[in-house]
């Protein structure tokens, strides 16, 4: 069905439970996301018709949608009406690298390599690699890519010695690479947080100006705790989530 035809789901309300109705039609539509049968792009038929429909108030209407655009799953788009947000990229918070979590959840990772450089590293950067102040350092740029469309965009930076050639990184992740040299990582000193795009990095990443991002800044380890690269990356917040779960102590 043309994405320009709006979707009319069958959601069945219960209306003597205690969940309220906006809520019971914001999880069938969520459901129906979620399964695949609205793919991303899909539009949906307007409040007013879905009230009408389900013989639910306007304002009920409205807030089931919008619970959803709050979520980012559905967007909102003068002229078109609501739709289906593009895929989102939901990553738990583990010791794992974006091209392997990509792979693994049925995603295409690609990569292009922006910059591939030797030099000597900053008096930062060798004390958190934990090499000589003299020591040459390979910094590497990437954008990757998921299904084709720019979603990250990262900076790692690590010894000379241990680096993986700039083929490998088009080819693999940066763990992956390692992993061929016999490296792994271990443990990792990690922060996640969020700020605005630069115009650079709105351009290249091809959202708007000023948009939302997510950044993470790791430190990885292997197991005898030596340093082995530090990473300053940005992903797309329209299209990236960090998730993570907590327990009582």
């Amino acid at each position: 069905m043309s994405s320009d035809t709006a979707r009319m789901l069958r959601i069945d309300l219960d209306r003597s439970s205690p969940v309220p109705l906006y809520h019971q039609m914001a999880k069938a539509i969520e459901k129906s996301i979620e399964t695949g049968e609205l793919a991303p792009g899909a539009r949906l038929e307007n409040e007013i018709a879905l009230a009408g429909r389900l013989r639910v108030s306007r304002p009920t209407a409205r807030r089931a949608l919008q619970e959803l655009v709050e979520l980012g799953m559905l967007v909102r788009k003068r002229g078109v009406g609501t739709q289906v947000a593009p895929v989102r990229v939901r990553r738990k918070v583990d010791l794992t690298s974006l091209f392997d979590d990509l792979a693994g959840s049925g995603r295409t990772p690609t990569t292009k390599v922006l910059e591939y450089s030797v030099g000597p590293g900053t008096p930062e950067i060798t004390d958190l690699l934990e090499i000589p102040a003299d020591a040459e350092v390979v910094t590497v740029r990437r954008l990757r890519f998921a299904d084709g469309e720019p979603l990250a965009l990262m900076t790692n930076q690590l010894s000379l010695e241990i680096a993986p050639t700039y083929d490998e990184l088009t080819e693999l992740g940066l763990y992956a690479a390692l992993r061929t040299r016999a490296i792994e990582v271990h443990m990792a000193q990690q922060h996640i947080g969020a700020r605005i795009a630069t115009a650079a990095e709105a351009r290249i990443l091809e959202e708007k100006p000023k948009a939302a991002l997510l950044t993470m800044e790791r430190t990885a380890y292997d197991a005898a705790g030596r340093a082995i690269e530090h990473g300053v990356h940005v992903y797309r917040a329209s299209r990236y989530s960090f998730s993570t779960t907590l327990f009582a102590q």
